[in-house]
């Protein structure tokens, strides 16, 4: 029998500082391989590229990755500001224009950092470009060293670093069977104001929202603020995620 097939968003980027690229990290890849048990497919972050139709034709499922890029300010009505980039508003487009085709459709979708942002920005919420910048809130980004540079151990970059508290009978707290949960941190930008369509499910210890689904969704509807693709091969909390995205995959295919 077949595997399902899951789009992967691909991202911006310049190789040699002159070529752009689109490119998945290899992780997103294994976990969608290796315990949703699917078929992960790249799909280019390019309006005049990747066609939504066509694509949600072609495939069962959709991850919308991290990446190191900030959502656009304007898709959320507000004015960008320099030291807030990189951007990449073409991945944008795709990713909000995706999500919504994907909830209209029943078409399981998973969205994890960035994709949880975009997830809650095509339902029309807001973001925080520095979400440790809000009073009592921590600093949510990688570790890094004194000089600056980000920690080079990835042992201790994706370590857990704080709770997630779910709502009581919520589909997180029924998924994991409980109402807490530790995970990694790893962004700068977060959920200021959650879109219309978008229940929050879960906020870290400083309220920071680290997990939602989508209201009146008929398909898989979930976003993470969390690295769950890092090692979902040996992590009980990441695994039954990425497990509960192949059940609904395999529903559809």
């Amino acid at each position: 029998m077949s595997k399902p097939i899951v789009g992967v968003i691909g991202t911006s980027d310049t190789m040699e500082r002159r070529f752009p690229i689109q490119f998945v990290g290899e992780k997103n890849l294994r976990a969608v391989c290796d315990v949703a048990n699917a078929l992960p497919l790249m799909f280019a972050g390019l309006p005049h590229v990747t066609d939504i139709g066509s694509l949600l034709n072609a495939v069962d499922g959709v991850l919308l990755t991290g990446a190191r890029a900030n959502v656009h300010p304007t898709f959320f009505n507000v004015e960008p500001n320099e030291k807030h980039e990189p951007y990449d508003e073409d991945r944008d487009q795709v990713a909000l224009e995706l999500t919504r085709a994907c909830v209209a459709k029943g078409t399981p979708v998973f969205g994890v950092c960035r994709g949880i942002q975009e997830m809650n920005v095509a339902f029309g919420g807001t973001l925080h470009p520095e979400i440790r910048e809000l009073p009592g809130r921590m600093n949510h980004r990688a570790p890094r060293l004194e000089n600056g540079d980000v920690h080079p151990d990835p042992v201790v970059v994706f370590a857990d670093r704080h709770e997630v508290n779910f709502v009581t009978g919520g589909v997180f707290a029924n998924l994991y069977g409980t109402e807490q949960i530790h995970v990694n941190s790893l962004h700068g930008q977060g959920i200021e104001e959650p879109g219309e369509r978008v229940v929050v499910e879960g906020v870290a210890e400083d309220s920071t929202i680290e997990a939602i689904r989508i209201d009146g969704a008929s398909g898989f509807a979930l976003g993470v603020q969390w690295h769950a693709e890092y090692d979902p091969q040996t992590n009980p909390i990441n695994r039954v995620l990425f497990e509960r995205f192949g059940d609904a995959l395999r529903a559809e295919h």
